[in-house]
């Protein structure tokens, strides 16, 4: 009977850490019940049957567990839950725009630091060095990035 309890309180963990591990992240209610499933199996095999009895059990749950992940990973069933594709695309916001160092626009939201602008009749996306500006403020473009514009507030001169 003994062997029993010791064999089911270790099947009861096993089955706990591979739900864990695999199906629910985090430490949850798996984990802890498999913990102290594992932990009540080791306990009662030395206190119930004997000291070799609960190094043996100790170290038969080690292996039942890493054997049970290895064969896990191994049969493919992670497989099924993985992401397998790439995306190999890309966008070029500024592709049709022609915005060049120096031109003029106005905002058409506040910068903070980043917003949208209009330079030259086209709506894009802009940031600021380092201060905010408002909308409706003249501006110049400092920089064109590949989806973005660099820009300052211009001085009235």
């Amino acid at each position: 009977m003994d062997i029993a309890i010791i064999a089911g309180l270790l099947l009861l963990g096993v089955i706990l850490f591979l739900l864990e591990i695999f199906l629910i992240p985090g430490i949850s209610i798996a984990a802890v019940g498999g913990v102290l499933a594992t932990v009540g199996a080791v306990a009662y095999a030395y206190m119930r049957v004997g000291f070799w009895a609960g190094h043996l059990t100790f170290i038969i749950s080690a292996l039942l567990l890493a054997l049970c992940i290895y064969f896990v990973m191994k049969s493919g069933t992670m497989d099924n839950l993985s992401l397998k594709s790439n995306i190999d695309s890309s966008v070029d916001v500024m592709q049709d725009v022609h915005v060049s160092i120096g031109d003029k626009g106005k905002t058409i939201s506040r910068l903070a630091p980043m917003g949208k602008v209009e330079v030259n009749g086209n709506t894009m996306e802009a940031k600021t060095m380092d201060e905010f500006i408002d909308e409706d403020t003249e501006i110049e473009v400092l920089k064109v990035y590949s989806n973005s514009v660099l820009v300052r507030k211009t001085t009235n001169s």
